[in-house]
């Protein structure tokens, strides 16, 4: 009877011990995920592209992740329902666009470690993101933008860097497309409206002034060139300043300029057989750094001074600010409104 009792005993605890093992092993996979789960959460970076649908941060309010399509010059580019964090590197045209618009970029390039003048309405709050050709990388990853505008000037490898940032759209530096960038712009920062009005406003004033200075420029060879690394230059008729003064003002197109394919640099005899009856020269500090007398000499040149423009007191020096690219909508704006306002026509 004891030895029933006895081994009866062992059997009872050892089944206590079986339940107790069992138990400790079912609990144990729930404790490992939470751990796991923990991990991951705490782990997981952040992805600021373009192409996001989501973020780490702000999942509950969809407005912040969604994203759209936009299309410029044929191209597709997705960005953000809302892009408010814009950075402008390389392109000129854009950041005059921005003016046009007031869209004060986050991030924008400098001439000299500093923004032009011209900017200064809107760059109170801009961060400095390298020069015109050379942006920094490292400075705008830190701006988190939502998009880059950058130019067509750039290299393949400077854009390929610039979009592993985020969506990155190379802005035309071609005057043809003028409208087109002013649009670009309008639709990242939501101001469509207001971009139709600046466009249908400066057609309607260009056309009443091609015929107020139709007489002026009748018969006459009319002339802009820019100073660049103490250089003449010419542009072909739709670069530079050309579209407003042939196109817009309506002036004939000289033979030379016709014939121009891209910059040209020409020299003094070669003006001087153009013989322009108004020449209108821009010359910028920052494109003359090793020449900063280059214009001065030229216009104490005998054979500047014999050109036409000069004698009969028909030249325009920086009619505009000498950093405006001459083919965007502010250049073309303000050119009009300068010559407007010239003794070109106040003293006619």
């Amino acid at each position: 009877m004891k030895k029933k009792l006895w081994t009866g005993g062992v059997v009872f605890i050892l089944l206590l011990l079986v339940l107790a093992a069992c138990g400790t092993q079912g609990a144990q996979p729930d404790n490992t995920a939470n751990v796991e789960t923990g991990k991951q959460s705490d782990n997981a970076e952040p992805n600021n592209g373009a192409n996001n649908e989501g973020s780490s941060e702000g999942n509950a309010e969809g407005a912040e992740t969604e994203t759209r399509t936009i299309t410029y010059l044929d191209q597709k580019y997705t960005v953000p329902a809302k892009a408010e964090k814009i950075v402008i590197t390389g392109s000129v045209e854009s950041m005059e666009d921005a003016l046009v618009l007031d869209v004060k970029p986050i991030g924008a390039m400098t001439t000299g470690g500093q923004f032009a003048p011209m900017f200064a309405p809107i760059t109170q709050d801009t961060v400095g993101i390298g020069e015109k050709t050379q942006p920094n990388i490292e400075e705008i990853l830190k701006l988190k933008p939502d998009v880059i505008l950058a130019s067509t000037k750039f290299p393949a490898e400077t854009l390929e860097k610039l979009n592993k940032v985020t969506t990155t759209i190379p802005v035309s530096h071609i005057s043809t497309y003028w409208q087109d960038n002013l649009k670009l712009l309008a639709e990242l920062a939501g101001k469509q409206e207001q971009a139709e009005q600046v466009l249908q406003k400066y057609a309607e004033d260009s056309r009443a002034f091609k015929e107020q200075i139709g007489p002026v420029f009748k018969d006459k060879k009319v002339v802009i060139l820019r100073v660049r690394a103490g250089s003449l230059a010419i542009y072909p008729e739709d670069v530079f300043f050309n579209p407003s003064v042939y196109a817009d003002l309506g002036a004939s197109v000289p033979e030379e300029i016709k014939q121009a394919k891209a910059q040209q640099t020409i020299s003094l005899e070669q003006l001087s057989a153009m013989n322009p009856d108004y020449l209108f020269v821009q010359f910028a500090e920052s494109e003359n750094t090793d020449t900063p007398k280059a214009l001065e000499d030229f216009q104490n040149n005998p054979i500047w001074k014999s050109l036409n423009a000069v004698k009969n007191d028909n030249l325009f020096v920086n009619l505009v600010d000498p950093i405006c690219q001459g083919g965007s909508t502010y250049s073309r704006i303000t050119f009009l409104e300068a010559v407007k306002n010239s003794k070109l026509i106040l003293e006619k």
